[in-house]
C-alpha cells in the first residue's frame, strides 16, 4: 500500500450517474466537504474527509459519474485521468471505491469490469440493496465478489446504518487487486453472465408504484399539466412560505444595526456602518428563505427523481428551439446559477446545439435575480388572492419565469433558424422513485445557505462600501441644497446616465444600482438601500426600502425594471464563464450586446404600455 503512517488514505468512490454515488458520499463525510473546480477545467471537485471505527483518516474523492472509460465528456474525461492516474495535478488514488446500483446491475456492472481491468486495490460498494429488495431481487453477493476477485459491501445510503459495513472494511490493512480479464474480453457479456449467475433478475415483479407514476408523469398530455402545477405551487410558495421568516429576518437585522451603530457618534463611521454595510447586506440577507424555498423544491425534485422525466416531457418543447433535449438540463440549471449551467453544455456534443444553449443560458432566470424580483413585486402588486386560492404576487412571479423561457425558446429558434442539428436523440436514465434523504436535502440547503452569505460578507458588502464612498465624497459646499449624494461621485454617474434610461422609466438611483449589479444581480437590492439611504432625510430609509420605493416610484418603472432584469446579462461572472466555454471574446460581447438590446427594449415596451393601462402620466 502506498499509504503511510503519517499520510490519510486517499479514496475514490467512482461509478454510473444515478448509482447513489453522492449520497453515500454525504453520509460518510457530512460536512467536512470541500467543493472547488479542478484547475483549467470548469468540472465540480468534492473532497470529504472521514475517521473509521478503528481511527484511520481517509480522504474521499468523489469522482464525476461516469458511464465508461472511453470518455465522451469532460466530467468523464476528468474520471478516467484520475482512475488511470494520468490526470495532471490529482494523484492517482490508493483506492478505488466503485459504487454499484443493485437495482440496475446490468447497466453499472458493464462499468465496473473496466475498472477492474486496470488492476488497481479496489472494493465494490453494491448500493440501494433496499430498492434491490423491493423489485424482488436476490444477489449471490459472496459469489459475486469471489467471481471478480474483489470484496462486495452491501450498502444502502440513505441510512446512516447501510454504510457501516463500508466504514468497516475501510479499516483492513491491505486491499484487493483484482485480475485483468483477457485482453479482448467482452465485457457486456461478461456482465450479462454474471447477472444470469449470481441473480434471479429473470424473475423480477417490476417496480409497480413507479410503472404507474410513469404513467402519469410521462404521459403526453397529463404529464406537461402536471409538470406546471408543480412548477406553479413552487413559486406560489417562494412568496407564501417566506414571508414569516423574512419577517423575522428583517426585525433581527434591523435591531443588530441599531445594537451596533447606536454607541458611535454621528460621522464618517457612523455612516459607513448605516449606509454601506448594514444598508447593503441587511438588505439581501433579508431574502434567505425565498432563496433556500426555491433550492429545496430544486433538491427535492431532484431526489426524488422527478427531475430526470422532467428533462423527458420538456424534449419535444426543446425541438421546438431547434434543440434537443440535451440543452435542457443546463438550461435547467441555470435557474439556480447560470454558471453551472454553462458548465452543464459541455455534455452537448454538436457544436451548434452547445454555442446556442450557451447564448440562451443567461436569459433562465437565476436566483439571484429573485430578490430583486420578490422587493419590485411585494412594493407594488398587492397581496390578494386570485379565483379565491391563487396568490396574485406567485402568479407575477410565475409570469416572470415563465416570459424567460419563452424568450430563451424564440432567440434559439431564431438563432437555429435554416441550420440543421446533428445532435443524437436525448438518452436518459430514469432512476427509481426515491423517498428524498433529508440529511442530503439539509446539506444542499446548507451549502447554498453558505455561498449565499459568503457572496454577502464578501462581494456584496465591498461593492457597497465601494457604492457608500463614491456616495458620500465629494462632500456638498457650505450652505448646500438638496440631499449630500447629489454632490458625490455617484450621483454625477447616476445623471450621466439618465438621459439615456430616462425613456425607459428609470431615475438616476436606478442608474447607479445598474452599475455593482453587474457584479452579482442581488447586488442591485443593496445598492438601492444604500443609494435610498444617503439621498433620503429619514434615519430609517434602508429598513423600509420597500415602502419608500412604492411612494417614488410609479408602478411603471418598477415593472421597466423588472422588464429590464428579465433579459439584462446576469453578471460579470457569467460572462468570464462564457468566455472560458466558447474561447472567444466575440462570442461574449455579442451575447452582451444581445442581452442588454433585449432588456432596454422590452423595459421601453413595458414602461410606456404600463403608463398607457395606468392612466399615468
Amino acid at each position: 500500500m502506498p499509504e503511510t503512517a503519517n499520510r490519510p488514505l486517499r479514496a475514490a468512490l467512482v461509478g454510473n450517474p444515478n448509482c447513489g454515488k453522492t449520497s453515500l458520499f454525504n453520509q460518510l463525510t457530512g460536512s467536512r466537504q470541500k467543493v472547488a473546480n479542478y484547475a483549467g477545467v470548469t468540472v465540480e471537485r468534492k473532497e470529504g474527509s472521514l475517521t473509521t471505527p478503528q481511527g484511520r483518516s481517509v480522504r474521499l474523492l468523489d469522482l464525476p459519474g461516469a458511464y465508461s472509460l472511453g470518455a465522451t465528456s469532460p466530467d468523464e474525461d476528468v474520471t478516467r485521468d484520475v482512475c488511470m492516474g494520468r490526470h495532471a495535478v490529482e494523484k492517482q488514488p490508493d483506492l478505488m471505491i466503485c459504487v454499484v446500483s443493485a437495482s440496475n446491475l446490468r447497466l453499472h456492472l458493464r462499468f465496473m469490469l473496466e475498472l477492474v481491468q486496470l488492476g488497481r486495490p479496489m472494493l465494490i460498494v453494491l448500493n440501494m440493496m433496499d430498492e434491490a429488495g423491493h423489485l424482488g431481487l436476490t444477489i449471490d453477493v459472496p459469489g459475486l465478489a469471489s467471481a471478480i476477485g474483489v470484496p462486495i459491501i452491501p450498502t444502502i445510503s440513505l441510512r446512516k446504518s447501510g454504510v457501516t459495513n463500508l466504514l468497516e472494511a475501510l479499516d483492513k490493512p491491505e486491499f484487493a487487486v483484482p485480475s485483468a480479464l483477457p485482453d479482448g474480453a467482452n465485457l457486456h457479456a461478461q456482465a450479462g453472465a454474471l447477472i444470469a449467475r449470481f441473480t434471479n433478475e429473470g424473475a423480477l415483479k417490476g417496480d409497480r408504484l413507479a410503472d404507474r407514476l410513469d404513467r402519469w408523469f410521462l404521459h403526453p398530455v397529463w404529464g406537461p399539466i402536471i409538470l406546471l402545477v408543480v412548477l406553479f405551487f413552487m413559486f406560489q410558495t417562494v412568496f407564501a412560505w417566506a414571508q414569516p421568516l423574512m419577517s423575522a429576518l428583517e426585525t433581527g437585522v434591523a435591531a443588530l444595526g441599531q445594537a451596533l451603530v447606536s454607541p458611535l457618534p454621528e460621522g464618517t463611521l457612523r455612516s459607513l456602518l448605516t449606509d454601506g454595510v448594514i444598508a447593503g447586506a441587511g438588505t439581501v440577507i433579508v431574502f434567505l428563505p425565498q432563496i433556500l424555498i426555491l433550492f429545496l423544491w430544486i433538491l427535492t425534485l431532484e431526489e426524488t427523481g422527478y427531475l430526470p422525466r422532467a428533462a423527458f416531457l420538456l424534449d419535444r418543447i426543446m425541438a421546438l428551439a431547434g434543440l434537443s433535449g440535451r440543452s435542457f438540463i443546463p438550461l435547467l440549471s441555470s435557474f439556480a446559477c447560470a454558471i453551472p449551467g454553462l458548465m452543464a453544455t459541455r455534455t452537448i456534443q454538436n457544436p451548434r446545439d452547445r454555442l446556442v444553449t450557451i447564448l440562451i443560458t443567461p436569459l433562465m432566470t437565476c436566483s439571484a435575480r429573485l430578490p430583486v424580483y420578490t422587493l419590485l413585486i411585494a412594493a407594488f402588486v398587492p397581496r390578494r388572492t386570485v379565483f379565491g386560492f391563487l396568490g396574485l404576487q406567485g402568479l407575477v412571479l410565475f409570469g416572470f419565469y415563465l416570459v424567460a423561457i419563452v424568450s430563451g425558446i424564440l432567440a434559439a429558434r431564431l438563432m437555429t433558424r435554416g441550420v440543421a442539428s446533428n445532435e443524437h436523440p436525448l438518452l436518459l436514465e430514469l432512476p427509481p422513485y426515491r423517498r428524498p434523504n433529508l440529511k442530503s436535502i439539509g446539506l444542499g440547503l446548507w451549502q447554498r445557505a453558505v455561498m449565499f452569505l459568503s457572496r454577502v460578507g464578501t462581494i456584496i458588502v465591498s461593492l457597497n462600501v465601494l457604492l457608500w464612498a463614491l456616495s458620500s465624497f465629494p462632500a456638498p459646499p457650505p450652505g448646500a441644497a438638496g440631499a449630500p449624494i447629489d454632490y458625490s461621485l455617484a450621483g454625477r454617474i447616476g445623471h450621466w446616465m439618465l438621459p439615456i434610461f430616462a425613456p425607459i422609466g428609470f431615475n438616476w438611483q436606478i442608474c447607479v444600482s445598474l452599475i455593482p449589479g453587474l457584479a452579482a444581480r442581488e447586488v442591485a437590492v443593496s445598492s438601492l438601500a444604500t443609494v435610498y439611504a444617503l439621498s433620503a432625510t429619514d434615519d430609517n430609509a434602508a429598513s423600509q426600502l420597500m415602502p419608500l420605493l412604492s411612494a417614488h416610484w410609479s408602478m411603471a418603472t418598477a415593472f421597466a425594471l423588472l422588464a429590464w432584469y428579465v433579459y439584462a446579462p446576469q453578471c460579470i461572472s457569467t460572462l468570464a464563464v462564457m468566455r472560458r466555454e466558447t474561447g472567444s471574446i466575440k462570442v461574449v460581447l455579442g451575447a452582451a450586446a444581445y442581452l442588454f438590446g433585449l432588456a432596454y427594449i422590452a423595459a421601453l415596451l413595458t414602461y410606456h404600455v404600463t403608463r398607457a393601462l395606468t392612466g399615468a402620466p
